[in-house]
């Protein structure tokens, strides 16, 4: 391996959600190729042959009124910025079921251990929106079911439910790299018969699912949750997360409207994932 010149950002968000996944998508887009999410904000990663000075300038959410960024940078070698990487991305263990973990973790004694590479994609488990679903899909029935996971990222939802049972599963994520990255990791947690798309909600045509599963965001979810419900079997049931809790009445609201029921949500640092029911 090349001792290559890397430049890591830090950046300081507030608030910290969803800003930091908007700045994580608008960093790709320049060849940041590599994030860790910390408590206050992202440290992001681009190799010092792909930066230039002003390569932040086209970034919309650094003038957007709504989020307050700040940010430095310094210049590291390829050989600590693995290191560095490696010794942030610690294994999320969800219950005594189930770890989330890299390639270069050990092997748990657990029942559903799924491992991921997470590269520039959302979803190892550590932000809260994603270890609620996971905590939702241990503790629901998938075996045999149909199931669409929209907005997948790394495809860790989607891994799971392969992995209690799901027989038909599709994956959905509008950003490319989130795409091919769900692809390598289902195929590295053997579950080949998820099958992964690039796109929206407008790939949903004529498909019917036992449970959807949706970690977005509220504006998002609040124009598709229509085009869900029409995907949606009776008496099927569909997850949501992305979202503050003080969005729930909203949400419900736009669920109600197509005819689904509120039925629990969980709680995570103001963050919430919630069941309805059709």
């Amino acid at each position: 391996m090349s001792n290559s010149i890397y430049l890591e950002y830090n950046f300081k968000v507030t608030p910290v959600q969803p800003a930091s996944d908007i700045l994580i998508a608008e960093l790709g887009e320049v060849q940041f190729e590599s994030f860790v999410e910390t408590e206050d904000g992202v440290q992001a990663y681009i190799k010092k042959e792909d930066w230039y000075p002003n390569i932040l300038d086209g970034l919309q959410i650094l003038s957007n009124p709504l989020f307050s960024i700040d940010y430095d940078y310094s210049e590291i070698e390829q050989e600590n910025w693995n290191a560095t990487w490696e010794s942030n991305f610690n294994p999320i263990q969800v219950g005594d079921q189930c770890v989330v973990r890299a390639p270069f973790h050990d092997k748990p004694e657990v029942d559903y251990d799924i491992v991921i590479e997470p590269k520039m994609s959302f979803g190892t488990g550590h932000h809260e929106t994603t270890y609620m679903m996971l905590q939702h899909i241990l503790d629901h029935d998938f075996k045999g079911k149909s199931v669409l996971d929209m907005g997948s990222g790394t495809g860790v939802l989607a891994i799971l439910a392969a992995m209690k049972g799901a027989v038909t599963i599709d994956a959905i994520d509008i950003d490319n790299w989130c795409y091919l990255n769900a692809k390598e990791n289902v195929e590295r947690n053997n579950c080949n018969h998820i099958n992964v798309y690039e796109g929206t909600a407008d790939l949903l045509i004529d498909q019917q699912y036992d449970i959807i599963i949706a970690n977005i965001n509220r504006n998002i979810l609040l124009e598709d949750i229509p085009t869900y419900v029409k995907c949606l079997k009776k008496g099927g049931i569909l997850f949501v997360s992305g979202f503050y809790k003080e969005d729930i009445p909203q949400i419900s609201e736009r669920c109600k409207e197509v005819g689904l029921k509120f039925e629990k949500n969980l709680e995570k640092n103001n963050w919430v994932a919630v069941k309805y029911v059709f």
